[in-house]
Formats: structure tokens, C-alpha cells, sequence
């Protein structure tokens, strides 16, 4: 998970207020004084984190608490609420209504700008936004041919010219081109500092390009330094928003979202690994609720309507409404989570799971045995997929040998379908109305009841 020791930290902090007998001023202090050494620890500023701990202090002590809230609840809330402010409040979406949207990536060298560009045009693309890049990067070798590389790699073309060493020039011979296009990605030259050079290009490029978003690409690894950057950026080239990559491997993540966050240019993009998908739209109200355990579902909604189309979706859910599951539906289950991505990921969208503490090592044996149930569905017929009531040990014995694993894994893929099978059941003649209601709750308060002692 993004920021695993931070979120680990606040979590064992509120579940040492819901062990305890009362919630009284000495049990909010240490929950205060937990949230700091948290947050320190995440390479958060200290002026911020003694705001930020000052403000939780004087809601919870002197404001009233709401009716149908015990103190532990109320608590819990404020704790939630005040992180959410900290990281900047209501997510900051970028609007792709014109045609074409043009992003444009600045920001100092080595801060992952193109890298940045396949992922956003990874993710406009999926989106169904007819999607391209520009490479407008004169100087850094490569450039062109690293950008062409990730175009490929995401069916996105781009627009480029190695012989040019004149940014508005290449802009200006595409720019007809790229009005075919819903979203334009444009990637620009950085240096190892913000200098008057480098301001005064951005200026120029800005200028020519006239940007519906001029994003600007931060390393979280840099920490309380993102600061500093951001408000150097936007005072010279009024950048609309930032995008921190690396954000899964550093401890100073904390830092850098909450530097951001001060400087007047909200958040948009989180980058949260090395691959071509990873990268996610910045919300800090299911940002927060990942690290409290309170899970994110629109993120979970968001990486589900990713994995499966609609009308798959509508499949799935008249089945469950009927009660019915056999393999094949398993099959395609697991087929639709391995699309979303690891299920460490996922799970920490769900609400509640969080506060499992799941081994880790435990997350990836299931991938693994995923891998292997896989083999033992290929080897079986479809009668046995559509009727599993049928599976005899000579038929185990027959698929474990089709599929080269053992009778054990395929009878542990059939104990995980009549599992799977009775939370079906569960479902079975529900009112969708209701059902809908209840991930709702799942979704809020409800998603804290571990902590609630």
C-alpha cells in the first residue's frame, strides 16, 4: 500500500482509543501526540502537523458532539475529516469537456515527466478519450524515442521531431493534427533547477500550447521540498494542478501530498508504482480512508468498471440477485480482480479490510494459487465448470494431472467456489435498493466498526 507505515501508524493510533475504558482529555492527547509522531515520521512539516493536531484537539474538547455519535465515533470522524482538509479537501478532477483537452507536463529533471505522460495517456485512453502525446523535449537524449516507446506500449501515437531543436516549432507543425484528438498530452524539457532559462521557455511553450491543464510532476521522494516547488511553479508558469510520482517508495509521501496541498495547486495524479497503469486520480477523502482502513470504494468502482464492461457488470449482478454461481462465474471473477491489479491494492479499497492487517505474504500466495486454479478451470470440461456437484476424486485426480498441480490445490479451488457460492445465496431475492444502501454505510462510518472497541 501507498504510504504503508503511515496508515499502519494512525490506525493502531485510534484502535488504542476504541481499547480504551474512557475517551477523556489524557486518551485525546495521546491520540494527538500518535498522530504527530505519524506524520514526522512521513516527513510531514512540523508547523502543518501542529495545526493540523491543534485543530483536532479543539473540536473534539469543546465542540458538541452530534446526536447518534458515541465520543469513540465522533472521534473517529473528526480525525478523518481534519486528514481529509490537510491533503486539500474535495478532489480536484481535470475536465476533459473541450476538444481537444491539452495537458501539459512541466517540472525539474528527473521528476518523471514522461513517464508520467504514457500513464496519463494509458488512463485518458481507457477512459475511451481518443488520446495522443507531443514530445516537446529538445534537449535530453532519447526523449523522443523513450515517448514513442510508451505510445506504443498504450496504442497511443505520438508527435515529435529528433532534428528539431525548436519546441513551438514542432508544436506548431502538429497542432492541425492534434485537433482530431479528445485529450493531448504534452511533455516538456526540465532542468536540474528552476532557473530564469527554464521559466522563461516554460513561458514561451505555455504561450504556443495554451494548455487546458499545466500539470506540474513532483517526486514524492523530495518531501517537504515539493513545497517550495510547487509555489516556484505557479508564481512563474500558474500551473493548474501537480502530479507526485514514486509515491509507493519513499517514506517522505506524506510530505510531498501535504506540501502541495498548502501551495495552491491541488493535487490531481498520484503515481503508486512502476507500472503503466499505476497511476490514480488523487481524492482525499478515499486517499484518507485507505490509511484509517475505512477502504475507498469509489476507487474500487473506478478499478472495477476498468476490469469488466457494463454489461458484464449487469451479469453479475442479476446472477447474484438469482442465487445462481458456478465455476465459470469464479473463473471470471478472478479473471475481472486480476485486471484491477494486485490484490493487496484492491483489497485496501474495501471497506474494512484494512484494519485485517492481512500478511502481505499471505496477499501473494493467493495470486499465486490464482495462477493455479486458472490451470486446473482450463482442464476441466464445461459440464464440470457449469455443475462442480459433479467433481469425483477420479475427476480431481484427472484435472490436477491435466493442469500439473495437485488433487489438494483443485479440491482448494472447489472449497473457495462453495464459499464463494454461499455469499451468493446471501444476495439471493435482495432488494438492489437496499443492497446499494448498505455498501453506502460500508462505505462510511460503518467501515470503522473494528474501531469502535
Amino acid at each position: 500500500m501507498v504510504l504503508d507505515k503511515l496508515g499502519e501508524s494512525l490506525r493502531n493510533a485510534l484502535q488504542k482509543v476504541a481499547a480504551g475504558i474512557f475517551v477523556d482529555d489524557s486518551a485525546v492527547n495521546e491520540l494527538v501526540k500518535e498522530i504527530q509522531r505519524a506524520l514526522l515520521q512521513a516527513d510531514v512539516n512540523v508547523k502543518l502537523v501542529f495545526e493540523l493536531s491543534e485543530s483536532i484537539k479543539k473540536r473534539v474538547l469543546k465542540e458538541e458532539i452530534p446526536g447518534g455519535l458515541t465520543k469513540r465515533e465522533y472521534l473517529v470522524k473528526v480525525v478523518y475529516e481534519e486528514l481529509v482538509k490537510f491533503l486539500g479537501g474535495d478532489e480536484s478532477q481535470v475536465d476533459t469537456s473541450a476538444k481537444p483537452t491539452t495537458v501539459m507536463l512541466t517540472g525539474l529533471f528527473g521528476s518523471g515527466k514522461t513517464t508520467t505522460a504514457g500513464k496519463l495517456a494509458r488512463y485518458f485512453s481507457k477512459r475511451g478519450l481518443k488520446t495522443a502525446m507531443v514530445q516537446l523535449d529538445v534537449y535530453r537524449l532519447a526523449a523522443l524515442e523513450q515517448l514513442q516507446q510508451l505510445g506504443k506500449q498504450v496504442g497511443v501515437p505520438v508527435f515529435g521531431d529528433k532534428d528539431e531543436k525548436d519546441p513551438l516549432k514542432i508544436y506548431g507543425r502538429c497542432e492541425n493534427e492534434l485537433k482530431k484528438f479528445d485529450v493531448v498530452i504534452v511533455d516538456t524539457a526540465g532542468r536540474d533547477a528552476l532557473s530564469a532559462e527554464l521559466i522563461s521557455e516554460m513561458k514561451f511553450v505555455a504561450g504556443a500550447v495554451n494548455p487546458s491543464e499545466n500539470l506540474l510532476v513532483i517526486s514524492a521522494d523530495i518531501g517537504q521540498t515539493a513545497e517550495k516547488q510547487a509555489r516556484a511553479f505557479h508564481d512563474a508558469c500558474k500551473i493548474t494542478g501537480v502530479v507526485v510520482t514514486k509515491l509507493e517508495g519513499t517514506a517522505k509521501g506524506g510530505g510531498a501530498l501535504s506540501a502541495c496541498s498548502v501551495s495552491g495547486a491541488p493535487v490531481k495524479f498520484v503515481g503508486v508504482g512502476e507500472k503503466i497503469d499505476d497511476i490514480e486520480r488523487f481524492n482525499p477523502k478515499g486517499f484518507v480512508g485507505r490509511l484509517l482502513g475505512m477502504g475507498d470504494i469509489e476507487a474500487l468502482l473506478e478499478k472495477a468498471k476498468e476490469a469488466i464492461s457494463e454489461e458484464e457488470a449487469k451479469d453479475i449482478s442479476q446472477k447474484f440477485l438469482k442465487g445462481e454461481f458456478t465455476l465459470l462465474d469464479l473463473y471470471e471473477q478472478m479473471q475481472a480482480i486480476k485486471k484491477m491489479g494486485p490484490i493487496a491494492k484492491v483489497m485496501e479499497m474495501v471497506p474494512g479490510f484494512g484494519q485485517l492487517k492481512l500478511p502481505k505474504d499471505m496477499l501473494e500466495v493467493q495470486e499465486g494459487k490464482q495462477k493455479k486454479w486458472k490451470f486446473a478451470m482450463d482442464s476441466m470440461t464445461k459440464k464440470e465448470l457449469e455443475d462442480p456437484e459433479i467433481m469425483t476424486s477420479d475427476r480431481i485426480e484427472r484435472i490436477a494431472k491435466g493442469a500439473g498441480t495437485s488433487s489438494g490445490e483443485v479440491k482448494e479451488l472447489l472449497k473457495q467456489y462453495r464459499q464463494s457460492r454461499k455469499v451468493v445465496k446471501m444476495f439471493k431475492g435482495a432488494d438492489p435498493r437496499k443492497m446499494q444502501q448498505m455498501l453506502k454505510k460500508m462505505g462510511g462510518m460503518k467501515g470503522l466498526e473494528g474501531l469502535k472497541g
